[in-house]
């Protein structure tokens, strides 16, 4: 390991950063060396330039990419002695929205219905009935279930927080039958190293094969279940201070994204194609002469 390296490690560790996301960072920082196959202390401002053009032109990265990418570098000299003068005044893309896709609770039961290995079915039932990111769920203990409280402990998830979700009735009877079968020692989705939970690569790719399975049509992923979890509580008259709570959010303002795309309020409002529509069939009234 490099001194660089090894620096940036111990300064992300001091900053408290997630284990995903230092993963992320030396990801980066290993990509932006080899596409000039140069050590980052030999490479400058137009480097940086230069290599954020081309994931932005040729690699066409996501907003949400490009802004984690440039984090990183930002870090990288930042901690380099001498160099944090590079990246003052690099732009960054602006901050975009997209909306979450959401399933339908008839979509939900038939993406549940096609799961036919049933520790896969088990970690998307979790995911959907207590809202949890899909790297909660692999993540969990046997022991984070507590069955007499009807409540799941979500340790260290994003943000370094624990908190507690609910335990639903109906996923603690598949619970049962999966421990049963399973009977895991440590963690409840153990992966096929000793020690070490599933990895969230393996459940993305179970979700794509289910959602064909299941003739979705959506673009889903393993954040889904997530996000229709938020949703249909939403549209079932859960408050949204509930909501964020659950889902661990540090700010309502990201918790209220879902009520974009709250399906009542979208079909209960009248199109005003509609309305035009429906004045044509109104029979006119006509002035009565006054006597």
């Amino acid at each position: 390991m490099t001194p660089l390296r090894c620096r940036m490690i111990e300064d992300m560790d001091l900053m408290e950063l997630e284990l995903n996301t230092q993963s992320a960072y030396l990801c980066t920082v290993k990509q932006f060396a080899e596409f000039f196959g140069k050590s980052p202390k030999q490479l400058g401002r137009e480097e940086i330039r230069t290599f954020l053009l081309h994931l932005v032109r040729e690699k066409k990265v996501a907003r949400g990419t490009y802004r984690q990418k440039l984090a990183a570098i930002r870090l990288l000299y930042r901690t380099t002695p001498g160099k944090d003068f590079i990246v003052e005044g690099i732009h960054h893309s602006k901050r975009g929205r997209k909306l979450p896709v959401v399933l339908s609770m008839d979509e939900v039961e038939k993406f549940f219905s096609v799961l036919s290995s049933l520790k896969y079915r088990e970690i998307f039932m979790t995911a959907y009935s207590a809202g949890l990111r899909v790297s909660e769920v692999v993540s969990l203990r046997a022991t984070d279930i507590d069955s007499k409280r009807m409540v799941i402990r979500v340790q260290q998830s994003k943000g370094r927080k624990d908190r507690y979700v609910m335990l639903s009735k109906r996923l603690l009877l598949v619970l049962r039958e999966y421990l049963k079968a399973a009977r895991p020692k440590d963690y409840l989705f153990p992966g096929r190293s000793p020690g070490r939970y599933l990895t969230t690569k393996s459940v993305w790719s179970a979700c794509k094969q289910a959602a064909h399975r299941a003739g979705i049509t959506k673009n889903i992923y393993t954040h889904t279940m997530w996000h229709s979890f938020a949703t249909h509580l939403l549209e079932n008259g859960t408050d949204l201070r509930t909501i964020q709570i659950l889902l661990g959010h540090r700010n309502l303002n990201t918790t209220a994204i879902y009520t974009h795309v709250l399906r009542k309020h979208i079909e209960s409002t009248p199109s005003p194609l509609d309305l035009l529509e429906e004045r044509k069939k109104k029979p006119n009234r006509k002035s009565v002469p006054r006597s």
